[in-house]
């Protein structure tokens, strides 16, 4: 093998190389031939003779640290460092030059540098952002680069725009940065000081005195109780002078400089002119009027004598003593109290009252508690009753008493927000709807039924008969909605009438609506609902009440109540028919309407859940599906199929529920989920082949389903007797509720 430096055997550089351009380094600009190029290398990259590479922005060593972008590596990263420049200052004897503090910020992700000085008070120079962040050139003659990271060190003088600038120190974060990036860090330099600055210094303190002047703080009083105005309402008896009245004024008293200031308080058509402040805000003196001073007579301090020339370098002594000063009282927020008179230049002025935070202040510096007021007004007499005119007949009464309420008669006002809260929202009616009869003789009338709708929303009562077969009466509207006056009330009287409320209408009671008696014989499951929802309203709907009468009865009741039990459940299973149950409660002397033994039985009775015929649902189903024409029984079996990872058939009620939804399979919540729970099995798995044959309406079509047999509502419509809706009362529980426990009833 031949040695590569044998003559013959040189090193071929273009060995490896693909690069072999020449970069342009001469064009036309505007018609003249120049050079363009200075930065662009040579043939295949490489430098020219004489070139050398002028890197835009700071260069790290390749394979230390991240990959990323400057502009995201370094982002939110700035070097700090201290520095100082002199400034000549010209035509002036007190300095020759002024040493500028500043300090110097590099941004590493674009090489953008910014220089700040500091502001200091009374300084005489404009002072903030010297250089606006940008990238500063080198000085000349390599003003064609920028500065770099390099370039800084500490204890180095660095040139922006013909300004020495020297660095002193840094950062704790620019330090470690650097020394990291391998920079031999200098030592750190100090700042030389400034003449002026140190003269200034010299002369402030050359003017304190050498005995501290009396503090006087009162710039922790405003910063703590800024804003904390104390409100006292107060009183001036002024009936003495001519033409004097007592008069009524706020004291307001400032916490934050004690001061105070007054307003009058003018009462409507007093014939006095309405003026800013009875007292403008200030000090007020306790002892006024006070003769006047002379100036310079009340001073803060006291100068006993004052010697040597006036102005820079004079001397005085100040009287610690206070030998003869001359001291005014102020009034202060401790005297001022409840009862007590202050003088107000002159005027006698009682403090009667003071607003909620006033008190609270007293309570929480002085400890005061009691803070009786003063009551100065005499009492007002009292406005002579209105006397309004009887009814006329004309209208309803509102609307008659509106037109004697004002000049312009406006219509009865309705309770709207009871109107909002009572209105029919969705299945939800808020009608009271009772089953009752006539009281009368005539035989033909005592057979008629008639449904009762009182409406929450107004208190309207509406009355309507459903017809009836071979009854010889037409059915239909028998009383038109409106408010029904109570029995017994004048026509044409002055006062309101009263009407028919809730609360008058349960089962077994007797109304009296327009001169024909009814009586309540039963309501539906909403009327009794409502009524047991809100038994704070219906007390005759209230359990607690119903078993406080129960329990109210007699030793004898007891043992009454005792041996029907154990006639009525020979075996002692605990369950009695409602009828029995109802003999019982009406033979008791507690006198229980007939509306609150239902109400007891409905607590205590047994559920039992009707059993819902699933060939019925299916019918309803593909009713619904057949009228909206959905037909996408294939897609939706493949989703099951995709979503049974075993293989078994089955999905849970909340896998399929989600596929249906995702089909939106035109199917009301409560159906389908009627539907689902009837196809589960134990484990709560729906079998999905089943549920899907049996909602497809176009391969296996079940009977069509009758429309009178879709909505099932309750047949007291049609005026004949609904099955009682509680058949089985649970009286052991019942005796545990009332007595404590079935078993000591039945042992005794």
């Amino acid at each position: 093998m031949a040695l590569p430096m044998l003559p013959g055997n040189s090193v071929n550089r273009k060995l490896g190389r693909d690069k072999f351009h020449k970069s342009q380094h001469f064009d036309y600009s505007n018609g003249v031939a120049m050079m363009v190029g200075t930065e662009k290398p040579g043939i295949g990259g490489d430098l020219l003779l004489g070139q050398s590479a002028r890197p835009k922005y700071s260069r790290f060593p390749k394979g230390e640290g991240s990959g990323a972008p400057a502009w995201l590596a370094f982002d939110k990263q700035v070097l700090c460092f201290d520095a100082y420049f002199n400034e000549a200052v010209p035509q002036r004897r007190e300095e020759k030059y002024r040493v500028r503090k500043c300090k110097i910020y590099f941004y590493l992700e674009d090489d953008t540098i910014q220089v700040v000085e500091p502001e200091f008070k009374n300084s005489g120079i404009p002072q903030g952002t010297l250089i606006r962040r940008h990238r500063i050139p080198l000085p000349a003659p390599k003003d064609d680069c920028f500065y770099n990271v390099h370039h800084f060190n500490i204890n180095q003088e660095v040139v922006f725009y013909s300004r020495n600038i020297m660095i002193t120190d840094c950062d704790p974060f620019t330090r470690n940065f650097l020394i990291k990036m391998g920079v031999r860090l200098n030592p750190p330099a100090s700042t030389p000081a400034d003449p002026y600055t140190t003269l200034r210094q010299e002369l402030e303190e050359n003017m304190k005195p050498l005995r501290p002047y009396e503090r006087l703080d009162t710039l922790r009083q405003f910063l703590e109780h800024d804003r904390q105005v104390l409100r006292f309402y107060c009183y001036w008896d002024d009936s003495e002078s001519m033409f004097g009245d007592p008069r009524e004024l706020i004291l307001h008293y400032f916490l934050a400089d004690d001061t105070m200031e007054m307003y009058e308080v003018v009462p409507p058509n007093s014939g006095r002119d309405t003026v800013p402040k009875f007292l403008h805000r200030g000090k007020l003196p306790k002892h006024a009027p006070i003769p006047k001073r002379q100036p310079g007579e009340i001073t803060d301090r006291t100068v006993l004598n004052v010697f040597g020339p006036v102005g820079q370098g004079g001397r005085y002594i100040l009287d610690s003593l206070k030998t003869g000063a001359v001291e005014e009282e102020f009034y202060k927020d401790c005297d001022l109290t409840i009862g007590a008179v202050i003088n107000v230049w002159g005027r006698r002025v009682l403090i009667c009252d003071c607003d909620y935070f006033t008190k609270e202040y007293y309570r929480s510096k002085y400890g005061i508690e009691d803070f009786p007021s003063i009551s100065y007004k005499a009492s007002p007499p009292p406005k002579p009753a209105r006397q309004v005119p009887p009814y006329t007949g004309f209208g309803s009464e509102e609307d008659s008493l509106c037109s004697c309420q004002g000049l312009l008669p406006k219509p009865p006002q309705k309770d709207f927000k009871k109107l909002m809260e009572k209105d029919r929202q969705g299945l939800v009616s808020n009608v009271l709807r009772f089953v009752g009869k006539m009281l009368t003789d005539s035989p033909v009338d005592k057979e008629r039924v008639f449904i009762i709708c009182f409406y929450l929303t107004d208190d309207t009562i509406a009355v309507f008969e459903p017809p009836q077969r071979n009854s010889g009466v037409i059915g239909g509207k028998f009383l038109e909605r409106g408010r029904v006056k109570k029995p017994g009330q004048e026509l044409f009287k002055s006062e309101m009438s009263e009407y028919f409320t809730a609360q008058d209408l349960y089962v077994g009671a007797h109304l009296l609506l327009n001169s024909q008696p009814f009586q309540l014989l039963d309501a539906d499951d909403f009327t009794f609902s409502y009524m047991e929802q809100h038994a704070d309203e219906f007390p005759k709907a209230n359990i607690g009440t119903i078993i406080s009468k129960v329990k109210s009865i007699s030793e004898e009741q007891q043992k009454k109540v005792k041996q029907f039990f154990m006639m009525s459940d020979p075996s002692s299973t605990g369950f009695l028919p409602y009828e029995s149950f109802r003999t019982l409660l009406a033979d008791l002397d507690v006198e229980l309407s007939e509306h609150e033994i239902m109400t007891l039985g409905r607590v205590y009775s047994v559920r039992q859940q009707p059993e819902v015929d699933v060939g019925f649902m299916l019918a309803v189903a593909q009713d619904h599906l057949k009228k909206k024409n959905f037909e996408k029984f294939p897609e939706m079996i493949q989703a099951f199929i995709h979503e049974d990872r075993d293989r078994c058939g089955q999905l849970s009620s909340k896998e399929a529920r989600i596929i249906c939804k995702a089909f939106r399979l035109p199917l009301s919540d409560d159906l389908l989920r009627a539907l689902l729970e009837k196809f589960a099995g134990e484990s709560d798995k729906i079998d999905y082949h089943a549920f899907l044959s049996g909602i497809n309406w176009r391969e296996n079509p079940v009977p069509a389903v009758l429309p009178e047999d879709t909505v099932k509502f309750d047949a007291d419509w049609r005026g004949e007797a609904p099955e009682p809706a509680v058949k089985t009362i649970n009286y052991s529980l019942l005796l545990e509720d009332v007595f404590g426990s079935a078993t000591n009833i039945n042992d005794s």
